[in-house]
């Protein structure tokens, strides 16, 4: 019997021990995972409650404003830009729950400066991520430390030196422009400008990054131009559409087949033209025409125009620090920003100065001193004596900033107008509002050239103007952006006369990756010599 006990203690402990080992791990398991609970409903408690505390519409449980917004396109950016006026008029912050998402809208400049100063506050918000399968982690998308190496390999790349290298594109693709609408001039009837203007800058932007031409202007029915509309539409509807964000969702519709057709032509003209620019190369350098002490030869071994794409394969240093994917993202980044933004200012200067003769009097007067009777080209000496020029472009940019809005994602609290917004919100500058306060601009809803003269800006928060975003993540390509804009504007202003058929109350706006007008901007233009 005895010997019986050691061997039933044995086997009882055989049976148990796993059984308490199961036990350990299952208490252990729940016990964290009602600590993980309990940690995130307080931080939730924490934020809902400092968010509240903000003045904002009443939002639904769960959804949140969400309905208020599901609404088309023109009347969403309406909706934004009376937010602030009807919920919080002195105060420049508004809240709103995109579900269960916070977002913090900001109307005043001390609250833009807190966010764009910052070196802390330079991620974007999650809606830049339907933009990456087309541009990947490039120089807009891109957070952290992988932005700051970018930053500071693509900063050369628009040397002041380096940009004059460009300024016989701008004229060469302008009187492309100026041609194309001497039809509409003959017919004297009305026409919508942005179209003509789209084609014009999309030819100067893959010229510049690409030293490549797609002839946009010339063949606006090209596979590349159509892929370049349709993925935008398509990241916009993604962008406003609730139901289309979560990917799952998305891939059952006919919009991804499409997104997909567009990203394989995209990213195989941008792969296809990488390699020949290497190939180009590699071919050069066999050949010994690199000379080691020529400056003008250090990138593509002989004098010729340099693109931004020549400019990142010598800083990839043979793939070391860029691959040719990273190159890929960068100039697929340069396509994107490059020419949607630039075409929207454009249009919207020539469409002001059509509004307003006097104004356009005076700018032609300025370019007459300049070039005279002579059809010469543009040179950038002629470009930076476009000082009156420059001013009209940036008080069109100040009522139509090309991106009227600005998200930013707060990976950390931050204390605005007497608020703390907490981290894991979503801030929304809403620019387009921004450069219409009144406490900045005497006359806010004036095109007023004048707001720019040097003796008028002096004092002025450097927040108050923000067109191409400010701080440590402002727009690296803004000297090209000016000096395209003047190229362009000065060409088709040396050939004709603008009128405005428009008028500008009677326009309906899209907020969306840029401010367009709904219907186009609609003009008449008229050849000077026969004034």
């Amino acid at each position: 019997m005895m010997d019986l006990w050691p061997s039933t203690l044995s086997l009882l402990h055989s049976h148990s021990m796993p059984t308490l080992i199961t036990m350990f791990i299952t208490i252990t398991l729940a016990c964290a995972a009602a600590l993980f609970i309990f940690r995130y409903k307080r931080r939730r408690a924490r934020l809902v409650e400092l968010v509240d505390k903000i003045p904002g519409p009443p939002a639904l449980p769960i959804i949140g404003n969400t309905l208020e917004i599901n609404v088309e396109h023109d009347e969403i950016f309406d909706r934004i830009v009376a937010g602030g006026v009807i919920h919080n008029p002195e105060g420049g912050i508004m809240k709103g729950w995109l579900g269960k998402t916070p977002w913090v809208l900001l109307y005043d400049d001390k609250a833009a400066e807190i966010i764009l100063s910052s070196n802390k506050h330079i991620d974007k918000s999650p809606d830049y991520e339907y933009l990456r399968p087309w541009l990947g982690t490039g120089l807009l998308t891109s957070a952290g430390q992988k932005w700051h190496s970018r930053r500071k390999i693509l900063t050369p790349a628009f040397h002041f030196r380096i940009l004059d290298d460009f300024i016989d594109v701008f004229w060469e693709q302008s009187q492309v422009l100026t041609a194309r609408l001497e039809k509409e001039a003959l017919e004297g009837k009305d026409f919508n400008l942005f179209p003509y203007i789209t084609l014009c800058t999309l030819d100067i932007i893959c010229e510049t990054a690409m030293g490549q031409s797609v002839n946009a202007q010339k063949d606006s029915e090209s596979e590349y131009v159509k892929a370049i509309y349709k993925i935008s539409t398509i990241i916009q509807n993604r962008q406003s559409k609730i139901w289309l964000q979560p990917d799952w969702l998305f891939k059952l519709t006919k919009s991804y087949k499409e997104h997909e057709r567009c990203i394989q032509i995209l990213h195989g003209f941008s792969n296809k033209v990488i390699k020949e620019r290497k190939d180009e190369l590699v071919k050069i350098k066999e050949n010994g025409a690199q000379k080691e002490n020529d400056e003008e030869s250090i990138i593509m071994g002989r004098k010729k125009r340099l693109a931004f794409l020549d400019l990142l394969i010598e800083a990839s240093q043979h793939g070391t620090v860029l691959s040719n994917e990273d190159i890929r993202e960068e100039v697929d980044t340069f396509m994107f920003e490059g020419h949607d933004t630039t075409s929207a200012a454009i249009s919207w200067v020539l469409f002001l100065l059509g509004c307003h003769p006097e104004i356009q009097d005076k700018v032609v007067e300025e370019l007459n001193d300049i070039f005279g009777d002579d059809d010469r080209k543009i040179r950038m000496k002629d470009l930076q004596e476009m000082r009156y020029l420059e001013c009209c472009i940036k008080d069109a940019l100040r009522l139509y900033p090309s991106v009227p809005l600005i998200a930013r994602q707060l990976m950390e609290d931050v204390d605005i107008a007497g608020y703390t917004v907490p981290a894991g919100t979503t801030t929304l500058i809403v620019t387009y509002m921004l450069h219409r306060n009144p406490k900045t601009w005497p006359s806010p809803e004036k095109f007023n050239p004048d707001n720019f003269l040097p003796e008028n800006c002096q004092g002025r928060n450097p927040y108050a103007y923000i067109p191409f975003s400010a701080g440590p993540r402002n727009c690296i390509g803004q000297r090209f952006a000016m000096l395209e804009e003047k190229a362009v504007v000065s060409s088709v202003l040396r050939k004709y006369r603008i009128k405005a058929v428009d008028r500008r109350e009677d326009l309906t706006l899209l907020g969306e990756l840029i401010l367009r007008p709904k219907h186009g901007l609609r003009v008449q233009i008229f050849p000077r010599k026969t004034e």
